[in-house]
């Protein structure tokens, strides 16, 4: 499965991270298909720069974003985007609950 996630690079206290596309069974730092954007968190407001004609390219192939990345892809506006593509089967960002809201809730209103 290819997976849109964080690869780690810079020094121990300076660090960023280069949003690329992946094999998810490549370890974090490893080998990666393409480079699609960069993340720096340490400034203020943290920079998120994303090739929006790549990550959608990707995501029509199937590509699968991390929690993270699919968060960033959200604040940069990429989600209207995403929310047109076909959902995929067990997606966990569509079937997840929201925030503040338990799994158990909807159980004990129906009982």
């Amino acid at each position: 499965m290819v997976k849109i996630r964080l690869r780690r690079v810079g020094t121990k206290h300076k660090l960023s991270y280069r949003i690329v596309v992946a094999d998810s069974r490549s370890p974090r730092d490893g080998r990666f298909i393409e480079i699609v954007g960069h993340y720096n968190p340490l400034t203020d407001p943290a920079t998120i720069n994303i090739n929006e004609e790549k990550v959608v390219k990707w995501l029509k192939q199937g590509a699968q974003p991390t929690d993270t990345v699919y968060s960033l892809l959200r604040k940069s506006g990429i989600s209207g985007i995403m929310d047109k593509l076909e959902p995929q089967k067990g997606s966990p960002h569509l079937t997840s609950p929201l925030k503040g809201e338990e799994k158990g809730e909807s159980d004990k209103e129906t009982k």
